[in-house]
């Protein structure tokens, strides 16, 4: 059946590219709780957290040294922002990917993911104000404590103390590598909010959305974490189109917990982004390819009221694009695994495929 419904515009659009349907290896549940993923894995996703949790306290240390300021009101909405948590996932890739390398200068790889960790939260927080969101990761946002403004200039403040913390790292490729990808990710924004509402925009545009979003700060986070350590060219790359891979199915799972996770888990209300104008794969498909793409057409359009946001979401539940946005997940998760097959560490490369799967595996 999904092969028949993928036969549909979008299909045409990239040629006689398929997405292909992959098993998962594993439930979500059983992941998460413990058990080991697949016949052959000796860990799990709370085995390599563990394993670098030491680590991570290192760079959440660092994180709140580097967002005191003078101004006291800059201090708190950041501070607030770094004990919030987080799945603290980019430092995490850094730290993984500096296994391939022969350095083990620990401070240079704190600095590297706290920065990284950094330039994440500034733009939830300019995310935050652009979709008037008021929950995140169930506590008020910044901007719904502060103000529109005050967020603002908080993820202002953030960026720039990441370009900061970036410069004292040292190596003039750490800095040109982040400039390119904070300037795409900048642009990424601006295409974002252009296409709000927008139902008929073509697969490749939420693709390159995808990317700018998320995806190409994964992809960076493993290529610097590597090149940081002093890893080889030609493993830096590979470990950065494994994160590039690994990012773009984490981004769209994202979107379909969007229509289908449980709010108390994810930390917002289910459907926010479909309310905001915010269009992800789900919906696109579903105004394209399901059986209501009129009625979506219609019930989708600017000042939308909840009632019929409350009746997109179940038509696009039923649509078929939650399983095509699952499927294309999986095609990137192998993707991603394909990209380890050129390293030589087997115990970092195991590591990184367990992160990959349960990003695709996540309820949260």
């Amino acid at each position: 059946m999904y092969l028949r419904m993928i036969e549909c515009i979008w299909c045409r659009e990239t040629g006689s590219e398929r997405v292909e349907s992959y098993p998962l290896t594993g439930s979500i549940a059983a992941l998460y709780m413990g058990s080991k993923l697949g016949d052959n894995s000796q860990m799990d996703f709370a085995d390599v957290y563990q394993r670098y949790k030491p680590d991570l306290n290192s760079v959440d240390e660092t994180l709140l040294r580097s967002v005191q300021s003078q101004n006291t009101r800059l201090t708190e909405s950041s501070t607030q922002l770094v004990q919030a948590g987080g799945k603290r996932l980019r430092p995490l890739f850094a730290l993984i990917c500096s296994r391939f390398g022969p350095s083990r200068e620990k401070e240079q790889l704190y600095l590297l993911g706290a920065a990284l960790e950094m330039v994440h939260m500034a733009t939830l927080v300019h995310d935050d104000v652009i979709d008037n969101s008021d929950m995140r990761r169930g506590r008020p946002t910044v901007r719904a404590q502060f103000g529109n403004r005050p967020a603002m200039y908080t993820g202002d403040f953030l960026f720039a103390r990441a370009i900061w913390m970036f410069v004292r790292i040292g190596d003039p490729r750490v800095h040109q590598t982040m400039s390119a990808a904070m300037v795409e990710m900048c642009q990424g924004e601006i295409e974002q909010i252009r296409d709000f509402y927008r139902w008929n925009q073509p697969l490749r545009v939420y693709l390159r959305r995808v990317k700018r979003k998320t995806a190409l700060l994964i992809s960076v986070s493993c290529s610097l974490g590597a090149l940081v350590a002093g890893a080889k060219p030609e493993v830096v790359n590979a470990l950065g189109r494994f994160g590039y891979h690994a990012g773009m199915a984490f981004q769209i799972i994202d979107d379909v917990l969007d229509y289908v996770g449980d709010e108390a888990v994810v930390g917002k209300r289910v459907g926010s982004d479909l309310f905001q104008g915010n269009l992800t794969l789900p919906a696109l498909y579903g105004t394209r390819c399901g059986p209501h793409a009129k009625d979506l057409q219609e019930l989708i359009r600017p000042n939308m009221s909840a009632e019929d946001t409350g009746q997109a979401i179940g038509l696009i539940r039923e649509s078929g694009g939650i399983d095509m946005a699952r499927n294309l997940a999986r095609r990137y998760l192998n993707k991603a695994i394909r990209d380890l097959d050129i390293l030589q560490l087997a115990e970092a490369t195991e590591e990184l495929s367990v992160l990959a799967h349960f990003l695709n595996q996540r309820m949260f």
